[in-house]
């Protein structure tokens, strides 16, 4: 059996994820020849502040003001046009477990402590070989009712499997280190707007380096609470000083005095912004029409009820990008450390479909779940399992056909690194995500289209 790696690389690819969310201050000197994210180096602007902390930051937008973008984000709103969000499973999540091959021998040998037995989790209907993780018995429900499409070995020709190499080419859209864009900012520069950043929306923060675009700007929010706030202050002492900054701000804008004119401009415009997301404010309570699972400490659940409430008063949001819980790094004590963050997101994306559902809004918005690769199909010495290839996605939503993306290769054939063979490229799924949801060239889109096939994702 293969030792665990000792992988540390995944910790330096947060640092780089952090250094491109610092745009303009240049990347540290972690490791030679890893590419700059996409992204890296576009202007940014915080626009709201709570506690010291910036609450949504706009990329791309650096010769507009607030108030365009105010105006460009209200012309905007209302739109009824197709959403794409998605999920990223960090740190390369084991598909072998998520859809385990469980009465298989080979299996069987390669993981003697991780195997699953069989009749622990669902079977996959497509492929009944194949038994969902337990944790994953809410997805399971989700593709029996035809609303998952699920891709049981993608990945490319000749897969890189560093955490941070192989994560860019999944957000650039191509095996090209020098991406400076992501597919989904190339597909705001062509079917967004030059003055609405919510139409790119990170919400973990940062910016998602595949929403990095050209022209176009776009937002990243921290969670879900936009709003702002005085330290040590609440309750109606609260609302009485916000009033007062909204009446002196509005008293000072026709000041002669061009210092106190921008003061109150800045003042107008906050409490403006304040009014129009206050229904958005988390103390006030985010009002979903189905129950969200308990985060325990994770914000994914909060940062999905509230996008189902943004999107159900038509803020005009296209592309979303956000990050799963947990961590699929998975080189030590692989049981107890995958299935917590698997269930809460799989419970999570129940929820969210659930929602969108109530809402109406349902056959507006498909969800896509990723992950950089996939893990070995051997164990290793410390209960986990290291760096592999193939791994496991899922497109969600009502919307999508439903079916499976490419088959289940087996374990009898693998690659010369005794890896999991793929059999859907990441690229064709781009590809017909462009095509059919949201009617774009993909060849103009993504390099090389041409070379992929165009697997049926929308049904």
């Amino acid at each position: 059996m293969r030792k665990n790696c000792g992988c540390n690389e995944f910790t330096r690819a947060k640092l780089l994820e952090h250094a491109a969310a610092q745009a303009g201050r240049g990347l540290p000197g972690i490791e030679a020849g890893m590419p700059m994210p996409a992204g890296t180096g576009l202007s940014r602007r915080s626009f709201l502040w709570r506690s010291g902390g910036a609450m949504l930051s706009v990329y791309g937008a650096s010769r507009l003001g607030f108030g365009a973008l105010q105006e460009g984000i209200a012309r905007a709103a209302g739109a009824s046009d197709p959403v794409l969000v998605t999920v990223f499973m960090e740190g390369g999540i084991d598909g072998l477990s998520v859809l385990a091959p469980v009465n298989d021998a080979r299996y069987q040998k390669l993981r003697p402590t991780l195997k699953l037995p069989p009749g622990a989790g669902p079977a996959f209907t497509e492929d009944p070989t194949l038994h969902w993780h337990p944790a994953a018995t809410s997805l399971s429900s989700l593709h029996q009712a035809g609303k998952v499409s699920v891709m049981p070995a993608v990945s490319y020709a000749d897969p890189n499997q560093s955490h941070f190499t192989s994560r860019h080419y999944w957000e650039v859209g191509a095996l090209n280190p020098s991406g400076q864009t992501g597919w989904l900012g190339r597909l705001l520069d062509v079917i967004g707007e030059p003055d609405n950043p919510l139409q790119g929306l990170s919400l973990d923060g940062s910016l998602s380096p595949a929403l990095a675009p050209a022209n176009v700007p776009v937002a990243a929010v921290d969670g879900p609470r936009f709003d702002l706030w005085a330290p040590g202050v609440w309750g109606d002492v609260e609302d009485l000083m916000f009033d007062s900054v909204d009446r002196i701000g509005a008293a000072q804008q026709a000041s002669g005095d061009p210092q106190l004119a921008n003061a109150g401009n800045v003042a107008s415009q906050a409490m403006s912004v304040k009014r129009s997301l206050k229904q958005f404010d988390t103390n006030g309570g985010i009002k979903s029409p189905v129950k969200y699972p308990k985060g325990g400490g994770e914000s994914f659940p909060e940062n999905m009820a509230a996008l189902a409430a943004f999107l159900g008063v038509g803020l005009p949001i296209r592309c979303v990008a956000m990050n799963a819980p947990g961590s699929y790094d998975t080189h030590e004590n692989e049981k107890d450390d995958l299935a917590s963050g698997l269930q809460l997101t799989c419970d999570t994306l129940a929820a969210f479909q659930a929602d969108l559902e109530a809402r109406g809004l349902a056959d507006r918005v498909i969800t896509l779940v990723w992950s950089e690769f996939g893990r070995r199909p051997e164990q290793n010495d410390s209960d986990g399992t290291d760096h592999g290839a193939a791994g496991v996605g899922f497109v969600v939503g009502q919307p999508v056909k439903g079916q499976m993306i490419g088959e289940f290769p087996g374990l009898t054939n693998l690659d010369a690194d005794d890896n999991l063979l793929f059999t859907t490229d990441f690229r064709s799924v781009y590809c017909s995500i462009l095509e059919q949801w949201f009617g774009q060239d993909a060849s103009a889109l993504i390099p090389n289209a041409s070379s992929f096939s165009r697997p049926v994702v929308i049904g």
